[in-house]
């Protein structure tokens, strides 16, 4: 299965804006959905009947047996994280501060600290005869988003094993979940927005999708709102030798379609055209690389 991957160097520069779209025109059959801290492609995407939800468990975090706790402290002495917190009663873990580390559990005379899976999000899969569409929410506090990705990506492409392409809409930075989002995708589509910390972000988000040996293209959203700052943009992907898609305009009109559940191809706007011009350059130069 091919991949392409949506992404962004920080949240709200219209990523899903965009990733919408794109699936829109491919009609892509398989796609997901990896910003599982705040996923929202379900909202324009319109998938119909229930999803297969299967829970996800993250990395196992301690937890203190009272009865067999001998209250000795040692727990508390070698966490690194603070997590462990004295109590008229002994010990307790909070388990929002505990990374799963494991160190509590090996220092304990009494064996009482036993290390335990905990619900740290849910995945969601849409199926039917057209499309298939993962997604999964983390749950607030949770960690290891990079895995949850892994997991989202693995679902798609096993139900969707008859698919050629596939759109990933992925999460915004950096981080963890970011370098999952990137893990084997052909070709990254940056959208980056026209001011001074989208610049720093896009040549951060370059670098890790560098870093990772993957393919890039670059778009601006909202370019006409500092022409300046697009200009620079434009330039310094020319510079680097990166393929430089086009520009959105602000919309009005795109912002009425999204609040209607629309993709902004589903209407004839100003930033509607834009993206199909930059749809069909970018799947120009996805076919050249995976030929």
């Amino acid at each position: 299965m091919k991949q392409l991957l949506i992404l962004s160097g920080k949240g709200g520069t219209g990523k899903t804006t965009v990733a919408s779209a794109f699936i829109r025109l491919s009609q892509a059959r398989a796609f997901a959905d990896c910003d599982v801290d705040a996923p929202n492609l379900h909202l324009v995407t319109q998938c119909s009947g229930a999803p297969e939800k299967e829970d996800y468990y993250g990395l196992a975090k301690a937890q203190i047996q009272p009865e067999t706790c001998v209250k000795c402290g040692s727990c508390q002495y070698h966490c690194q994280f603070h997590a462990i917190e004295k109590t008229d009663g002994g010990y307790k873990v909070n388990p929002f501060a505990c990374e799963g580390c494991g160190v509590c559990a090996y220092v304990c005379p009494a064996s009482a600290v036993t290390m335990q899976e905990m619900l740290a999000g849910e995945m969601q899969l849409y199926r039917n005869e057209s499309n298939i569409f993962s997604t999964a929410q983390l749950k607030m506090g949770s960690g290891n988003s990079g895995m949850l990705v892994t997991q989202v990506k693995r679902r798609m492409r096993r139900a969707g094993k008859d698919a050629a392409f596939s759109i990933i809409d992925g999460s915004p930075g950096i981080g963890c979940a970011v370098i999952a989002s990137l893990s084997g995708v052909d070709l990254a589509l940056i959208v980056a927005e026209p001011s001074v910390s989208g610049i720093s972000d896009l040549e951060r988000i370059l670098h890790t999708a560098e870093i990772f040996q993957v393919l890039t293209a670059v778009c601006v959203n909202k370019y006409d709102t500092n022409v300046e700052n697009t200009n620079k943009i434009e330039e310094f992907c020319y510079r680097r030798d990166i393929p430089f898609v086009g520009r959105i305009p602000f919309d009005l009109e795109a912002v009425q379609a999204i609040n209607d559940g629309e993709t902004i191809v589903d209407r004839d706007c100003a930033a509607g055209n834009a993206v199909r011009e930059i749809y069909q350059k970018t799947m120009e130069l996805f076919d050249v690389i995976t030929m």
